[in-house]
């Protein structure tokens, strides 16, 4: 097994608030303390979940707790656009593309990472694409995390932090208080794993 690669900047692409945090929090932690600045792009506001802990909109409550949940994973950029949850399959394909260059642009990202379009949902599956998309366009590295078990991929380890890394994942979830119901389910995914995660490169990594 490996550490993560050494990047200098990484952009996050996800469907949705939360993902950051109970999918990818302890790898963007493990990237930051390597030295990279971490942006994230949330291409909905998390509207269409079914879980409401809270007496607030989720279109307004779930981009607050993004905000909070980045901030204690080190993300130094956030930027949240306004697409409908769910609806993603039903936005012009370079539209989003489009979207996703920009915030590459942007941050000089080095490297872009997403989420496994192979076992998420239909918003995701667009996710991955427009990221993937842009990514190549940039010249851009696309890495995928995925659950482990689930297919061809590179185990990587967390390094001698992984400890500090679940531990900042955690409270980085439990930040999005709208959501607690499914945290149980997020905790017991995070001590399967313990200091391993495992990613799959889409395009060659630099």
């Amino acid at each position: 097994m490996r550490d993560v690669p050494r990047v200098t900047s990484v952009l996050a692409v996800i469907a949705r608030p939360g993902q950051e945090s109970a999918d990818l929090g302890a790898l963007l932690y493990a990237f930051r303390r390597s030295g990279a600045r971490l942006a994230v792009l949330s291409l909905t506001r998390g509207e269409a979940s079914p879980l409401n802990s809270t007496i607030e909109r989720l279109e307004t409550r779930r981009p607050w707790e993004l905000q909070v949940a980045v901030g204690l994973l080190g993300v130094t950029a956030l930027a949240v656009a306004d697409y409908p949850d769910g609806g993603l399959a039903r936005r012009p394909a370079q539209e989003l593309t489009e979207l996703v260059g920009r915030e590459i642009r942007r941050h000089g990202a080095d490297l872009v990472i997403i989420l496994d379009p192979v076992t998420v949902d239909s918003d995701d599956a667009v996710v991955a694409g427009a990221a993937r998309a842009a990514a190549g366009q940039a010249g851009v590295p696309t890495v995928v995390r995925m659950m482990l078990g689930t297919g061809s991929g590179r185990v990587v380890t967390l390094g001698p932090e992984a400890t500090v890394a679940r531990a900042v994942q955690r409270s980085a979830a439990a930040a999005h208080s709208s959501q607690a119901e499914a945290l149980p389910e997020v905790e017991r995914r995070l001590n399967l794993l313990g200091d391993r995660e495992m990613l799959r490169w889409l395009a060659p990594a630099a």
